[in-house]
């Protein structure tokens, strides 16, 4: 198959019934690599389907650009979540990236692989396969690290890690807070442990946001075996006699059909995934003849066991050191700001969300740290929203491994319309514990001797709060979302009854038909799960190349 390409060498759908041998639903941050790993052999075919655009607007690679991106309609699907009751009946903005590269082309750009014990959780759950040991490969091969190659770090891959470019006397004086209550001061978050602090290894280069489109998806995107599609939305998976065959997708008002002769592969994350599953008629019976669309499969976990990492931020002001509020609110230090960037690819314009990790547990009942901390000289009500017209840092805090499970599913046959969202923040009693032992070990942090000399004062959730009723009311006002959600479309074995996918990642009782994105995650990886989704797709495509030479 030869793609015939347009003017920006995408090639424009045109045909009906076309026939490739992958059809990938999903061109980010897990879509790109899977684009890459199977179009590198010649004698397969890939078609690449994303609902999103092109990455030609300049936020998407200045990395301060998340401050713009983030619920901006241009770069975010802009996603509402039901309201929560664990958050005191409040709905939350749920973003998630609407262009090529996905979430990787508006997120904190934090590479974090999690620590080894996810990982062997995931082996001890029968997930064969899929232990540190087995993940670790998959992690180095594309890894591209500035630092010099060792066991834990390699060079060459498409996946740029670099240093951040500015540091903070602040957050300096943070991590020397934390080093005074017994977090030690660490060089390196991902040797599968990740106790400590440190300053965060980020997914750039140069300087620019290195997104899953720059590192993988455009450099081949001249292989004349591999074709992107933007701005096209699945609309359902086609089915012959319990084989997925292909995708009808839609463009504008136009309606088109591709059939793949080998697999379709879906990775269009944690929310888009289960929701085309369950409008193409797998999910749960019952719930998808609710809505009038025929049962393909009965898989009741579709949709199911949704995990995200709630963070809640404290606030502190300070008095006598530099901040980013005080930097942005002046005109000429904008300008200074800008000119930096534009001569020496430094400064704050080089910043992701959060500079200063910490690691940690809330007690010791928990065997490996269950806390992370994401340190930021700024503060905010929310993204999207100015910041605040006094110097203050956030000490945002989310608990790693939470118990409480939501969902998303579908709303109506129509794939355009957005899924009900349900994360269920803090229903269960160990969550409400941890959220009200993580404000309390903020507060312990803001108090430190290390910090005194710039007079914290605590601005959110405020002083006054100092009952476990108090802070627990308080984490519902203060939470919100971390844009990690995963697990809708679990991985699990046979005997599982909620598991949507085996180890090979292979949709049960469908064949053809695999989920390689952030869904398949059984339990949620402890620390920024961008990483570990791109990870996932490594491994999909590698076991999908093995599946075709015994096939």
């Amino acid at each position: 198959m030869t793609a015939r390409l347009g003017e920006d060498g995408v090639a424009p759908a045109t045909g009906e019934g076309e026939t490739f041998d992958y059809i990938v639903v999903g061109a980010g941050s897990a879509g790109c690599v899977l684009a890459n790993r199977l179009s590198a052999d010649p004698k397969r075919s890939v078609l690449l389907l994303e609902a999103g655009g092109r990455d030609d607007w300049i936020w998407f690679h200045i990395p301060v650009g998340y401050l713009f991106a983030i619920g901006n309609p241009r770069a975010d699907w802009m996603f509402r979540t039901e309201a929560v009751a664990g958050l005191n009946g409040r709905a939350l903005a749920y973003p998630r990236g609407k262009v090529i590269g996905g979430c990787s082309a508006i997120n904190a750009m934090i590479y974090m692989r999690g620590q080894a014990a996810d990982y062997e959780r995931w082996r001890q759950m029968g997930l064969q396969g899929w232990g540190w040991d087995d993940v670790l490969p998959h992690f180095l091969s594309m890894e591209n690290h500035v630092a010099p190659p060792n066991a834990l770090h390699r060079s060459g891959g498409e996946w740029c890690v670099d240093y951040p470019r500015m540091r903070w006397d602040l957050l300096d004086a943070v991590q020397d807070a934390a080093e005074s209550l017994g977090i030690p001061k660490v060089d390196d978050f991902n040797t599968g442990d990740n106790f400590g602090s440190s300053y965060f290894q980020v997914n750039q280069k140069n300087g620019r946001r290195w997104s899953a489109a720059r590192g993988f998806l455009k450099p081949v995107l001249g292989r004349r075996n591999l074709r992107l599609e933007t701005g096209v939305h699945g609309e359902r998976i086609l089915f012959e006699d319990g084989r997925a065959t292909g995708v009808v997708f839609s463009r504008g008002g136009e309606r088109f059909t591709m059939r793949a002769r080998g697999e379709v592969v879906l990775a269009a994350g944690a929310i888009g995934t289960p929701q085309l599953l369950e409008v193409s008629g797998i999910g749960d019976a019952a719930r998808l003849a609710g809505l009038g669309i025929d049962p393909v499969r009965d898989l009741p976990g579709v949709g199911e066991n949704l995990q995200d990492h709630l963070q809640l931020r404290p606030i502190f002001k300070v008095s006598g050191v530099r901040t980013l509020n005080e930097d942005y609110a002046r005109l000429v230090r904008r300008a200074a700001m800008a000119l930096e960037f534009a001569l020496f690819r430094r400064g704050p314009l080089t910043m992701a969300p959060s500079q200063l990790g910490i690691f940690t547990r809330s007690s010791p009942e928990y065997e490996t740290p269950n806390l992370q901390f994401h340190i930021q000289p700024l503060s905010l009500d929310k993204f999207g929203d100015r910041l605040h017209p006094f110097p203050a840092f956030t000490a945002s805090v989310c608990n790693l491994r939470p118990t409480s499970r939501g969902s998303v599913h579908a709303k109506s046959p129509e794939a355009r319309v957005p899924p009900a969202i349900a994360p269920n923040y803090l229903a269960t009693e160990e969550d409400r514990r941890v959220a009200v032992d993580a404000i309390r070990l903020a507060r312990r942090l803001a108090a430190a001797p290390p910090l005194a000399r710039f007079s914290p004062e605590e601005f959110k959730p405020g002083p006054h709060l100092t009952s476990d009723d108090d802070l627990a009311g308080a984490a519902g006002d203060l939470g919100t979302t971390i844009f990690h959600p995963v697990g809708t479309a679990r991985m699990g074995r046979d005997d599982d009854p909620l598991a949507v996918v085996d180890a090979r990642l292979r949709v049960r009782g469908i064949a053809g038909l695999r989920v390689a994105d952030a869904s398949v995650m059984p339990t949620i990886t402890s620390g920024n799960t961008n990483s570990p989704t791109m990870m996932i797709a490594d491994k999909a495509a590698a076991m999908m190349a093995e599946d075709a030479r015994v096939a």
